[in-house]
């Protein structure tokens, strides 16, 4: 059974980091492009960062450019995201997706979800 299981968030200071994990298990993954999305409380499902399933593009909202990185260790069925400057507005559960073979940015694009994990950035 495929399965997306996230690690990594928790509770950490503007200006901090957080490195989130999302480990592929039930398949192997290295066809799918990977990436993340958040939701915080109240609002909708926002794309944060992909990468094709090649490695070899990644993609980024504008609003983590330059301090979020996406990457992915394809051997381990794994795919990171380091998040550097957090900001309180960084808050939100974040969520890993994938999708065969194509890239993705919006959430109705996704064929596999994770569970979540809560991100909390205080000011």
């Amino acid at each position: 059974q495929e399965q997306l299981v996230e690690s990594g968030g928790g509770l950490v200071q503007a200006g901090g980091s957080l490195r989130l994990s999302c480990a592929a298990s039930g398949r192997t993954f290295s066809s799918a492009s990977m990436g993340w999305f958040r939701q915080a409380p109240g609002k909708e499902r926002e794309f944060v960062a992909a990468l094709r399933w090649s490695g070899r593009l990644t993609y980024y909202a504008d609003s983590v450019k330059g301090r979020f990185t996406i990457s992915r260790d394809n051997a381990k069925n794994t795919v990171y995201l380091q998040m550097n400057s957090l900001k309180p507005e960084d808050t939100a559960v974040y969520f890993c997706a994938a999708r065969l073979r194509l890239d993705f940015s919006a959430p109705d694009e996704i064929d596999y979800w994770g569970q979540g994990t809560q991100v909390t950035v205080s000011s």
